[in-house]
């Protein structure tokens, strides 16, 4: 019995996340989550998940499909230089994409976020700097 929760124990150390940011992306998400793996070291582990949705009105079935990958320490440099290659080599050939239009509101003391795509620049509020509305702020004082 203490074996197995000793066991339980370790993989859920295993699995604790660190740090983490998700990014939303039109239909999909992007998280990057820090780890800790058994020797002590920090990884990333980035994970797509993409909203699927199959089936009619009366009969509709929402699944996620995700992709995982995970990225040690001693390989971040290759890879933030093979990133940066190939983005520039897609910005070279085919320009800057366009930028969303972020739309930010309140909804019971949390942020949301929402996005819209091939919109011309807009200057938005850092969320930082989003203050909640009160009932005078409708008044000029």
């Amino acid at each position: 019995m203490e074996v197995e929760k000793r066991k339980i124990e370790i993989e859920k150390k295993d699995n604790d996340i660190i740090y983490s940011k998700a990014i939303k992306a039109g239909k999909r998400i992007y998280y990057l989550d820090v780890k800790k793996s058994r020797n002590e070291d920090l990884f990333l582990a980035i994970t797509e998940s993409k909203k699927k949705v199959v089936g009619s009105e009366d009969d509709v079935q929402v699944t996620y499909e995700k992709h995982k990958i995970f990225l040690y320490k001693e390989d971040f440099d290759k890879f933030v230089e093979g990133l940066q290659d190939v983005v520039s080599f897609i910005k070279n050939e085919q320009g800057e994409a366009p930028q969303r239009e972020v739309k930010e509101y309140r909804e019971k003391d949390t942020i949301v976020v929402e996005e819209s795509e091939n919109v011309e620049s807009k200057e938005t509020t850092p969320i930082e700097e989003v203050k909640p509305k009160s009932f005078f702020d409708k008044f000029k004082f």
